[in-house]
């Protein structure tokens, strides 16, 4: 397989920053103001696609720290390229594992903002991943290569994720969306992931967190973000299976595993396939619609709002459905009136103004 064969096109540096148009590589782009005091990269409308099977579409880790990496006008990142994929490959035809990676040594001053991000489908590549993640401090397993089909952010990296449209990604066993795998046994209260103003709409994954997962020892903030129809246990759950251990049997969109903590503000939930389920125990879910996560896919169980663990925060939400574990904080409200959402999923029901 051939991997990591970009073009030569020019990239344009003007008026303080780097343009990327369809005809150009945005890698190029990155790579440029990876050594240069310019770190603002302007990707403007049109489709991206890759032109070699390989890991990521695009890729910054260490070197990246600090880019600013912008979409101008409608700009859809594909993970799929008909011409160079298989047929009949299952993955068809996506040719990448991951559409952005963030690596180790990113911190929240490198932003990604304004892209849609769709077409990932479970492809797996492993070869030349130092290119993508130099540092030998961690280990890659499994989920480096096939969870996060959207976006994967590995090692000690807390990017931040702005107004992404994320959609029709799927990956197994994990997160068609974003996949976080900080350090296990590392966790810190002011090093997290900040994803705001984004959007999740039918990512798929075979076992949890279709649309974001945090593995062990990960953290991120989630402000003002939508999660709709996002669908998890799409199969069986061969990891657990392998390991012996406990089946994930009936998981959801987000998904937090053990030793792992997030913050969701001002964030909607609805026509999932459940909520959320949360196995750590150091979470806070504020000011959140969970309604009708009802979805019926993947495989048969009982549907939920929300599952947590001791600890976990729970206030100021609105619930349409069951909690599997009933919210004990003050102001949440159970057995919810509708919404009434509009288009853009807004509520307009003066019971939650």
């Amino acid at each position: 397989m051939a991997l990591i064969s970009l073009s030569a096109t020019a990239v344009t540096l003007t008026n303080g920053a780097f343009h990327v148009f369809p005809a150009d590589e945005i890698q190029q782009a990155l790579d440029s103001a990876a050594t240069n005091s310019v770190k603002t990269v302007i990707v403007h409308s049109g489709l991206y696609r890759p032109n070699s099977a390989r890991q990521a579409l695009i890729w910054l880790n260490a070197k990246h720290e600090g880019i600013h990496l912008v979409a101008e006008g409608q700009v859809t990142l594909s993970a799929a390229n008909a011409s160079l994929s298989d047929p009949k490959s299952p993955a068809y035809p996506a040719i990448v594992n991951h559409l952005v990676y963030f690596g180790s040594g990113i911190s929240s001053n490198t932003v990604i903002r304004g892209f849609s991000l769709t077409g990932a489908n479970n492809f797996v590549a492993k070869g030349k991943t130092r290119q993508f993640e130099p540092s030998t401090q961690f280990e890659t397993d499994l989920f480096f290569y096939t969870d996060g089909g959207a976006v994967k952010i590995f090692g000690r990296s807390y990017p931040t994720l702005d107004s992404l449209v994320i959609s029709n990604n799927y990956s197994s066993p994990c997160a068609g969306g974003i996949s976080i795998q900080h350090p296990e046994g590392f966790t810190s209260s002011n090093l997290f992931v900040t994803i705001r103003n984004c959007q999740f709409f039918d990512n798929r994954a075979q076992i949890t967190g279709a649309a974001l997962d945090l593995l062990e020892g990960s953290s991120a903030v989630v402000d003002n973000c939508l999660f709709v129809r996002n669908t998890s246990n799409l199969g069986p759950d061969f990891i657990s299976l392998k390991a012996g251990e406990l089946s994930f049997t009936n998981n959801a969109p987000l998904t937090v595993f053990r030793t792992s903590w997030i913050i969701v503000k001002n964030t909607t939930f609805t026509g999932n396939r459940n909520g959320v389920d949360d196995l750590g125990s150091k979470s806070i879910y504020e000011n959140c619609i969970f309604w009708k996560n009802e979805l019926q896919a993947g495989l048969p169980a009982p549907r939920y709002e929300i599952q947590f663990n001791p600890g976990t925060i729970v206030k100021n939400c609105h619930f349409s459905g069951i909690a599997l574990v009933e919210p004990t904080a003050k102001n949440n409200i159970l057995q919810v009136a509708s919404p009434d959402f509009d288009s853009s999923f807004a509520p307009h029901s003066p019971a939650y103004r």
